[in-house]
């Protein structure tokens, strides 16, 4: 099965039982509780049903765990291009279709042998972290990412289910050590201590998150659109694949994201996670880094969202002429101030308008 699993392109396996992950039940739990984990749905929705495989698959007696690896091709922020926003590394590209490979070679095997298999990857029915660490795959690293030789954290996860009684692997006894480089290269601290992360502070959280983003957030987002790779890039062990990073990949243009229909922003997005698919957060998203670049050649393209009948975007388009400042911004919100008549907005106006200055005549 590993040789399997590696002549279609893997680059970790292990096997694993069953077992419920209750300690990790436990931990989601918490974190539920505490706040931590935000709005975030998928395996939070149902953690009991999320870490206990047998609830989904009463006949399975083993995963079997593979990770892929992907070229980290995006630029850091040392490589801005004016006009551009920064995806994350693993978004580049359908990565998650070698994963797909490997999986599918896996379970046509098994079920050439006469078992039962099914891949499950991306997947809320399987908290796929926990069992990659039990299988051997790789350790926890402090980031909370999954980290594992050769390629620390720029892997994909994925397992089989099969009901095959293969032989167990073992835990990985390696882990981080005294290295915590992640922590302090956290945007905004979210990563509050190791192996804690309090989603109400992370960017990539934000980024795919719907609504309105905090005005404390979206300074920190910087010229993000998708994602965020800082705790990934600090850490050692992915340091060797990172080095061979190229930036031709990992940038889209601003303007264009603001530009474009619905159906060209879908096709161009079909590998990232918006929610409910609604191309405006993607906007959303676009103005915060338009804002963050304060080039005032983009003033007249921002303003136009002023007059949009999304309130999240009039709000977001507001705070990002305030961020680029200039005249030419203070007309432009001095005249939507005039009309506007939601008062979420409003106050997004008059808080933009003073970064530039002066305040506006609202009505």
């Amino acid at each position: 099965m590993r040789d399997v699993a590696m002549a279609a392109g893997a680059v970790g396996y292990g096997v694993t039982s069953v077992a419920p992950f209750d300690d990790v039940r436990v931990t989601m739990e918490q974190r539920k509780s505490s706040g931590m984990s935000g709005l975030l749905g998928f395996t939070f929705r149902d953690p009991e049903s999320a870490t206990n495989v047998g609830e989904t698959f009463p006949w399975a007696r083993r995963l079997v765990v593979v990770a892929t690896t992907y070229l980290p091709e995006a630029g850091s922020p040392a490589d801005t291009v004016p006009g551009t926003g920064r995806i994350a590394r693993f978004a580049t590209d359908l990565h998650y279709r070698q994963l797909a490979e490997v999986l599918d070679a896996v379970v046509l095997d098994l079920v050439a042998r006469g078992f039962l298999a099914e891949a499950v990857h991306d997947d809320a029915r399987l908290v796929d972290r926990a069992a990659a660490v039990r299988a051997g795959v790789g350790w926890w690293g402090k980031n909370t990412m999954v980290l594992t030789p050769g390629y620390g954290p720029w892997i994909l996860l994925g397992s089989v289910v099969t009901d095959a009684e293969l032989p167990l692997d073992s835990p990985m006894s390696r882990t981080c050590g005294t290295c915590a480089a992640c922590l302090p290269a956290c945007p905004t601290g979210a990563l509050v201590e190791p192996g804690v992360l309090d989603a109400r502070l992370c960017i990539a959280y934000w980024l795919q998150t719907p609504g309105v983003i905090p005005l404390e957030i979206r300074t920190a987002v910087g010229d993000r659109v998708y994602g965020c790779d800082e705790c990934l890039d600090a850490c050692p062990p992915g340091q060797m694949l990172l080095s061979r990073a190229t930036v031709e990949r990992g940038r889209v243009d601003l303007v264009a994201l603001l530009t474009a229909a619905d159906r060209e922003l879908e096709g161009d997005t079909e590998h990232w996670y918006v929610p409910k698919r609604d191309m405006d957060y993607v906007r959303r998203n676009a103005l915060i880094a338009i804002g963050n670049g304060a080039d005032r050649s983009h003033v007249g393209i921002v303003a136009g969202w002023l007059g949009n009948g999304s309130s999240m975007l009039r709000s977001h388009a507001a705070w990002a002429l305030g961020e680029i400042g200039g005249d030419q911004a203070r007309d432009a919100l001095d005249a939507a101030a005039r009309i506007e008549t939601d008062d979420d907005v409003a106050a997004e106006i008059t808080y933009a308008f003073a970064r530039c200055g002066q305040r506006p005549e609202v009505r």
